[in-house]
């Protein structure tokens, strides 16, 4: 009997790698449509861009499934750890969840992570009992030292966000993933399904994306085949490729075979 293959992350265990954002869809019902296409079973929602106060107004939170998604709040948009702390408590408060996105950016233009402020909120989440998905660049020496600060999942970017420029890293990324004693998440800059199966056979965990569906443009259809590539690179990095060569290898063997009719 083939065991379950599951991703664990602190108290939470799932069988689907795909992890899916709610931003930038046409429509939430649209949105809902994707997430169930995309077969994923845990929703990211960035806190500061949903009205968490008034609940009479019409909200995303209104079209996600808390019986069928886990919900990992995020701290998008947030440019210094203040604000990310006060964020990432919101949601606790808000959402009754324990874990948080920590997502720290330097600048508007870039938004690339802050390695200096992420690491200062990161301290005092940890100290706050938060069960951490810390985002970064693709740098193997800030990746070690968030997982050595107590993150739960370490989240290298594949590119920038929401560039759609794919894994533009790979050499850094499996660097990541060798050295990880914590659950590796491809996060940003993934704009097809060929990025998504790139990242599950470099050996990451899962892929966190946004962008590559909810713009596309048939984002149900999109959803669908990030679905189906995040288990064929799942798969493929599990079988083991075979080593590459620099010369050709027959498939069949030189000897026991028939020759030729004349």
């Amino acid at each position: 009997m083939v065991e379950k293959d599951v991703l664990k992350l602190g108290p939470y265990e799932f069988t689907s790698r795909l992890f899916v954002g709610t931003g930038k869809y046409d429509t939430f019902p649209l949105m809902r449509e994707a997430l169930e296409a995309s077969g994923c079973q845990v929703v990211t929602v960035a806190v500061r861009r949903v009205n968490l106060a008034d609940k009479s107004k019409e909200s995303l939170l209104d079209y996600i499934d808390r019986k069928r998604y886990t919900i990992l709040p995020n701290t998008a948009g947030c440019f210094n750890a203040d604000d990310a702390l006060r964020t990432a408590r919101l949601a606790r408060e808000a959402l009754g969840v324990e874990w948080v996105k920590l997502e720290v950016l330097a600048d508007p233009d870039t938004l690339l992570p802050d390695p200096v402020e992420t690491l200062k909120a990161m301290a005092t989440l940890i100290k706050e009992k938060f069960y951490v998905l810390a985002y970064t660049s693709d740098d193997p020496v800030m990746a070690r030292r968030l997982e050595d600060a107590g993150a739960t999942s370490v989240m290298p970017l594949g590119s920038p966000i929401g560039s759609g420029q794919g894994i533009l890293n790979p050499g850094n990324i499996r660097l990541i993933i060798e050295r990880a004693k914590v659950p590796i998440i491809v996060d940003a800059g993934v704009g097809t399904a060929s990025d998504t199966a790139i990242a599950m056979e470099l050996g990451a965990d899962g892929v966190l994306l946004n962008t590559g569906v909810a713009k596309a443009q048939d984002p149900v259809r999109m959803a669908r085949a990030m679905r189906l590539a995040i288990e064929a690179g799942r798969e493929a990095f599990l079988a083991g490729r075979i080593p590459r060569r620099p010369y050709a290898s027959a498939s069949s063997p030189a000897q026991g075979t028939i020759a030729p009719s004349p």
